[in-house]
């Protein structure tokens, strides 16, 4: 399942296309997704302008000139495919490096001027959700939301604050969404990594016994922002199936510290480790016993 650096640079990709654009029919080639598709959902979105892309968490969120916005969320295989002058590219193709099966083709927007924005999606893990833009915080999918991760309301006090109380290991309080919205399994390994803080310590660690930010919560907020950047830079992580805005690979796995690489030596000069794995709540994680303690 893509992340938020990949999500991010599915974003960026669809942005030039979509932002600014009209919406002259949507085509929905079957009634429901992971879910079923929004009630009358051509007839919300035919004739509308698309004002703004913005991402939340793993979410991709299309503000509609009506009020209203587009939520789309990719599941594991769900990607878009930009069709315009006979030319395609596809910005979030992550399914296993093929070409998309035309069958899987789901929804289909049809943009002004013949540019046609098709999502597809084999698994149909995926869902589009049409909500009041107004009531957008108050909504399940976004009211229990963590801090955005690249937000300034990520601080060592916030997660020394969330943290103080808790008994799970860091690796679980990072990958809790009402904690930290959109880290995934990938970038909490390689943040701990680089944080030098290792997965089986308690969360609590992060504060002392008045709240405080420790040591490690002030180490672990940057390592997490510069290695999201740099995954968003390098066009996330392409590890079976994921390529980003111009169907290219994501290259960060190039970049991996730990991910995926049990049995390799720690790639941190002098130190001498081993990396290895373990499984957290049925997750694999990756880490140096040496360099994270």
């Amino acid at each position: 399942m893509p992340e938020l650096p990949e999500v991010e640079t599915v974003r960026r990709g669809l942005a030039p296309v979509l932002v600014g654009s009209r919406i002259a029919s949507l085509e929905a080639r079957r009634p429901d997704l992971r879910f079923p598709l929004p009630e009358r959902f051509a007839e919300r979105v035919a004739g509308q302008t698309v004002i703004g892309l913005e991402r939340r968490a793993k979410y991709l969120i299309a503000s509609l000139s009506n009020g209203e916005d587009l939520v789309m969320h990719l599941g594991m295989t769900g990607r878009f495919t930009i069709v315009h002058d006979g030319t395609a590219d596809t910005p979030g193709q992550y399914a296993h490096g093929a070409a998309p099966d035309p069958a899987h083709d789901h929804v289909v927007l049809h943009l002004k001027g013949g540019t046609r924005v098709i999502y597809n999606d084999p698994r149909r893990f995926g869902f589009m959700v049409m909500l009041a833009r107004a009531e957008r915080l108050q909504h399940p999918l976004f009211r229990e939301l963590g801090a955005e991760p690249l937000g300034a309301e990520l601080t060592p006090d916030y997660l020394a604050s969330k943290a103080k109380s808790r008994k799970v290991n860091l690796k679980a309080f990072l990958m809790d969404q009402h904690v930290v919205a959109g880290l995934g399994n990938i970038y909490v390994s390689e943040a701990l990594f680089q944080a030098g803080l290792s997965p089986n310590r308690s969360a609590k660690s992060l504060a002392n016994r008045r709240g405080v930010p420790t040591e490690g919560a002030i180490r672990l907020v940057p390592a997490i922002r510069d290695v999201l950047e740099r995954a968003i830079e390098a066009g996330g992580s392409t590890l079976r199936d994921y390529r980003h805005a111009d169907g290219k690979r994501g290259a960060f796995q190039e970049r991996f510290g730990v991910y995926d690489r049990a049995g390799s030596p720690c790639q941190t000069p002098g130190c001498g480790g081993e990396i290895r794995r373990v499984v957290h709540s049925g997750r694999a994680t990756f880490y140096c016993p040496r360099c994270q303690r």
